[in-house]
């Protein structure tokens, strides 16, 4: 591994903690990600020279906490932050310790406040997919079909609107997690979406991004074990990411639900992901958006094959997530599985509705869909339409190679 390489790995895994680690010594949010930024800036010029530190995400954490003095001494703000963060460094110029395996509140403090109420939703999503989530300003705007530039003007307004309101860096109060825990989950949720199914880029999965929100999940399990939605959204991504050894071939190709081999699925994962289901059931208030998911995807996981799903069940899931949460891509999944429960011409009526309607213009999952409905029935010349516009509105390599193939199988 190259030393850009090793920069790129720590601060995908680790940009998170040391941002929000800064933001705590610091108080300034805003600041951290600035300096944050800096210490990333100083590895790219240092490492490939000096070669990789032992500690590297300590390192990386040393230098933002240093040039967090600097910018205090600059400002000529000589007060008791300044005193702490230099009494704080050691005099021989040594690294910070750093723990990679030590859980703290770090981040979560981080994704609370990127999900403060003074924020809309939208600068709430984006700044937390920025900061906690590591995703860049176009995968943010790829995953909300919105502009690049958008994304990056709510990022900015965002930190001025919580550097304008003051707002402390801290876990709030039970009181308050409840009001924002709404937007905490979606922001979760959303990360591990791009890391199960990248949007772009030559990889089907991004474990790292995967593994960070499943992370987060348990962590705020955790510390809200009476919140029956938190134990639904952490059933949701084990029950999913149990698929993921088996949902990519030697060469990283992906491998269709149908064509898995079931035996390479991670039956850890899956009983984790099952006693968290049973949690956010036992909690007798019924299963909300992401419960109802993690239901639908228990089926796929107790299921021996595709033929043998329950799939009825499936349809009752979906339909009962479509009155609670209704969306286009639900109604979608909905149709993939009435497809599977009552044939491809039941349906057929319910995607050509969402085409009607314009939903998911810019995505391929609906050309995809209803290209393999008119597959199964027949209408080969309508099939091909569909999925070269499918083709042509992926972003992923990997997902758009599959769509090729299908394309080419038709003639």
């Amino acid at each position: 591994m190259t030393e850009r390489e090793a920069i790129a790995a720590v601060w995908r895994i680790e940009s998170a903690r040391i941002v929000g680690a800064l933001a705590r010594y610091t108080g300034d949010f805003a600041l951290a990600e600035d300096l944050a930024q800096e210490a990333l800036a100083e590895a790219l010029v240092t490492w490939p020279r000096e070669g990789v530190p032992r500690n590297p995400a300590g390192w990386l954490l040393t230098v933002g906490r240093r040039r967090a003095v600097d910018a205090f001494r600059r400002r000529s703000a000589l007060d008791d932050r300044y005193a702490v963060l230099a009494n704080e460094l050691r005099e021989d110029g040594g690294e910070i310790e750093w723990d990679p395996d030590q859980i703290d509140d770090d981040v979560l403090a981080l994704m609370f406040i990127s999900c403060h109420p003074v924020l809309s939703r939208e600068a709430r999503v984006a700044l937390t997919l920025r900061v906690v989530g590591g995703l860049t300003s176009d995968e943010i705007a790829r995953a909300f079909l919105v502009p690049t530039a958008t994304v990056q003007a709510r990022i900015t307004r965002a930190k001025k609107t919580l550097g304008a309101a003051g707002v402390p860096f801290e876990v709030p109060s039970p009181e308050e997690r409840a009001a924002r825990l709404g937007s905490v989950l979606n922001v979760i949720y959303v990360i591990f979406t791009e890391g199960s199914s990248a949007s772009s880029g030559g990889d089907l999965i991004r474990f790292d991004l995967a593994g960070e929100a499943q992370r987060l999940a348990r962590v705020l399990s955790r510390l809200m074990p009476d919140e029956p939605e938190v134990h639904g959204l952490l059933a949701l991504l084990e029950l999913t990411a149990a698929r993921f050894p088996a949902r990519t071939g030697p060469d990283g190709e992906p491998v269709l639900l149908e064509d898995q081999d079931r035996r390479r699925w991670d039956r850890s994962a899956i009983r984790r992901g099952r006693a968290a289901l049973a949690r956010a059931e036992a909690a007798g208030r019924g299963l909300g958006a992401y419960g109802l998911q993690a239901a639908i995807a228990e089926c796929h996981a107790v299921a021996p094959s595709v033929a043998e799903t329950n799939w009825d069940r499936v349809v009752l899931l979906y339909e009962a997530l479509g009155g609670l949460a209704p969306s286009p891509v639900v109604d979608l999944n909905r149709a993939v599985a009435v497809s599977m429960a009552q044939g491809p011409a039941a349906a057929l009526p319910i995607v050509d509705a969402l085409a009607a309607a314009g939903a998911l213009g810019k995505s391929h999952l609906l050309p995809t869909v209803r290209g393999e409905l008119l597959v199964r029935l027949g209408r080969t010349e309508e099939a091909r339409m569909e999925l070269r516009r499918a083709v042509e509105l992926c972003g992923n390599e990997r997902e758009r190679a599959v769509l090729e193939r299908k394309l080419d199988a038709l003639g």
